[in-house]
């Protein structure tokens, strides 16, 4: 419905093209908009476990050790993580004394465990992202949660995608303001 009203096409496989983020501020009072973003979801039949060479280890989700991870990295990424709001079990990497990759969940409505995973820039590329989200999807299975991943970096849907999730759909959030809208009837 609402796609019609903004005369946005609804049978577009791209979703990047449906969201005109200009076009929507025309249209609608937009304060912000975030996404499109991959919804991925995991089966627990198709779970691929990845533990990877570094060793994982389990810290609470409101550890100084975090704080100091969020703070080493751009908020961008530390905001698209979603570690800041994590009440899992957090699972980290580190390196020396310092945590270089962590991931976690907060548990949604339904039992849905939405994951959020966090590696800091002198460390990617070296599987830990894999590594740490692995340890949290196991933790998130075994007390009987549906793992669920939300991307718009590639590298995340990746890293998704290796652990066995699978694309079903996206998301786009948009926070309205309080001015009418013109030229939806």
């Amino acid at each position: 419905m609402l796609a019609e009203a903004l005369g946005l096409p609804t049978d577009v496989a791209d979703d990047v093209a449906v969201v005109d983020a200009d076009r929507l501020r025309g249209l609608l009072p937009v304060l912000d908009l975030l996404g499109p973003a991959s919804l991925l979801y995991l089966d627990r039949a198709a779970f691929q476990p990845n533990g990877g060479d570094a060793e994982v280890e389990e810290v609470a989700c409101d550890d100084a050790e975090m704080t100091a991870l969020l703070a080493r990295v751009d908020t961008l990424d530390a905001d698209e993580s979603g570690l800041a709001d994590v009440r899992s079990p957090v699972f980290v990497v580190r390196e020396g004394v310092e945590v270089v990759a962590a991931a976690g969940y907060e548990v949604w409505p339904r039992s849905v465990a939405q994951h959020g995973v966090l590696v800091a820039p002198g460390s990617r590329g070296r599987g830990l992202a894999r590594t740490v989200a692995s340890a949290a999807v196991h933790h998130a299975l075994a007390a009987g949660l549906l793992p669920q991943w939300r991307a718009r970096p590639e590298p995340s849907q990746r890293v998704a995608l290796a652990l066995g999730f699978r694309d079903v759909g996206s998301q786009v959030s948009i926070r309205l303001g309080t001015a009418p809208a013109v030229g939806l009837r």
